[in-house]
């Protein structure tokens, strides 16, 4: 059975909750969505850490090689990767103990999906996080 994402208000509900959401794929040039979404969320008082093994810094935040690196808890794995390489990702996020895998716009796959969910991680798919945030009317932290 093809994956669903959560309800609205489920949504909502996870991003109120969280605090610090890892961004993978995170990039520190302005150009690179993933570099506006970051500042975005930063914007509405979310922790936001990078992971990406070419940067150090982004945004003030340090960056992280891998989710394993992570010393802190992590709320949502948010991704800005190819969809071929999610599932791997999936895998790190269930062992980073996240809550929630969120594949931005344009990225879905149903193996990475599966696994988190097998993981008892929640899934969204194809949704930019920051836009979410707004349409949903998330309060700021």
């Amino acid at each position: 059975m093809p994956h669903t994402n959560p309800s609205d208000q489920d949504v909502k509900e996870l991003l109120t909750n969280a605090k610090t959401i890892a961004m993978v794929g995170a990039s520190s040039s302005p150009d690179r969505p993933s570099h506006g979404i970051m500042q975005r969320l930063q914007r509405v008082g979310y922790r936001v850490i990078p992971i990406n093994p070419r940067e150090t810094e982004i945004l003030g935040e340090k960056a992280y090689a891998t989710l394993a690196d992570v010393p802190d808890k992590i709320d949502i794995v948010d991704v800005f990767r190819r969809a071929e390489d999610t599932p791997p990702i999936a895998d790190e996020a269930v062992t980073a103990g996240a809550k929630v895998l969120w594949l931005q716009s344009g990225i879905s796959s149903e193996d990475a999906a599966a696994r988190a969910t097998a993981g008892g991680l929640t899934v969204v798919m194809d949704a930019c996080i920051g836009s979410m945030h707004s349409m949903l009317q998330v309060p700021k932290k």
